[in-house]
């Protein structure tokens, strides 16, 4: 398991959100999006969600990206207008927080490097169903669903709940103020987006150039360590990068194994029978709300998908389920079902404990929200992989 290569996509991509935060260049990019987009509320939002979108491919942890990098510019934000939590909480720090959250949560399904289970998802696969889903294709696949539910689901909260405050010049000149502080681009922001594009584009290309998705990452990687983007120091000091290779290289070979002595297809085929008769869609769509909702019993992405999504994606393949379908559906709401609680993934508890909102609010927001990214990831995601021949 240590020695698979998708772990060490893992491990290598945790070092490059490393240079994002190190450079500063995740910052910079957020308050360029401020300063364009931020005078009214709603543009605020989609400021926070453009940034979100724009750092998601290269940052596999959420926690470095939404807490790491914009947590910090969003409670500044909310300060700005005095926002705070208790009785200014609904001025508009309560709605920031929420909407953000919710925000990493969907852009934590719409690449295989936005999520640290994700490539273990796409690994999960091959092992269990035999089948190959790349960079690209997650990428592809997820494109439509995503940005629909990223335009959709800030939309939402704002009518359901509104902030107090409507327009927000003060964000835009703010943001304007921090960039001046920061200056120029420096040399190591510059190399850093050089090597985001260069991995980005042999990602999304890797159908035809034919390299594989962890060697673009240890070559930015490379670049990176060459031109002083990072230092050796970093990569040993990247703890996360390290955890997650002891991890998931054990989880790999434990499930690989599974499959191997036959415990994956004996599972499949007990509760395969149980649903004898039942037309394979809606077989599917009842093991994916289930799996979606389990989640209330766990608080992190990577035990929901070592514990759930082989044994389900076995049972959907094993009732005809189309295992493209089956398997990037279960992917897809692997990230997704992290938006219902206070502790369904890393970022979570860092927005909750910052006080705008109480858990019965937190809950009540996320089960909405997840009826509204079911019903477009099902309702639009459907169709458009049946376009791209997934199904």
């Amino acid at each position: 398991g240590f020695a698979n290569s998708t772990v060490w996509l893992i491990v290598t991509a945790f070092l490059i959100a490393r240079g994002f935060i190190s450079t500063g260049l995740g910052k910079r990019i957020a308050y360029i999006f401020i300063r364009a987009f931020g005078r009214k509320t709603l543009g605020l939002a989609y400021s926070v969600v453009a940034t979100e979108l724009i750092l998601a491919p290269a940052t596999p942890s959420n926690t470095a990206r939404s807490g790491g990098v914009i947590y910090p510019i969003v409670r500044s934000l909310s300060l700005t207008f005095g926002s705070e939590p208790g009785e200014t909480a609904r001025k508009i720090g309560a709605f920031l927080m929420t909407m953000e959250y919710q925000a990493t949560v969907i852009t934590s399904a719409m690449f295989m490097t936005s999520m640290a289970p994700n490539p273990l998802v796409a690994e999960l696969a091959k092992k269990t169903a035999n089948i190959s889903i790349s960079w690209g294709m997650w990428a592809l696949a997820a494109i439509v669903p995503g940005m629909i539910s990223l335009i959709i689901v800030p939309l939402i909260l704002y009518k359901i709940y509104p902030p107090e405050i409507k327009a927000t010049p003060q964000a835009a000149e703010m943001a304007k103020n921090e960039l001046e502080k920061m200056g120029p681009m420096k040399r190591t922001e510059k190399v850093m987006l050089f090597v985001f594009i260069l991995i980005l584009a042999l990602w999304a290309t890797s159908e035809w150039n034919k390299i594989d998705a962890t060697v673009v990452a240890l070559m930015g990687v490379s670049i990176m360590l060459l031109t002083g983007v990072i230092r050796w120091d970093d990569v040993l000091a990247e703890k996360g990068a390290w955890d997650a290779l002891f991890w998931f290289g054990g989880l790999v070979m434990m499930a690989s194994y599974l499959n191997q002595l036959g415990f994956m297809k004996w599972f499949a085929t007990t509760v395969g029978n149980s649903l004898a008769g039942w037309m394979w869609i809606s077989a599917l769509i009842i093991l994916m709300l289930v799996y979606f909702y389990s989640h209330y019993g766990f608080a992190s992405t990577t035990a929901h998908v070592t514990a759930m999504f082989p044994a389900f994606l076995a049972v959907a393949v094993a009732v005809k389920a189309p295992p493209y379908l089956a398997a990037l559906t279960f992917g897809f709401f692997s990230a997704l079902n992290a938006g219902i609680t206070h502790y369904g993934t890393g970022p979570a508890p860092i927005y909750f404990n910052a006080g705008y909102l109480d858990q019965k609010t937190w809950w009540k927001l996320g089960l909405i929200i997840s009826f509204v990214n079911i019903v477009i990831w099902i309702g639009i995601g459907f169709p458009w992989w049946k376009v791209l021949g997934l199904w």
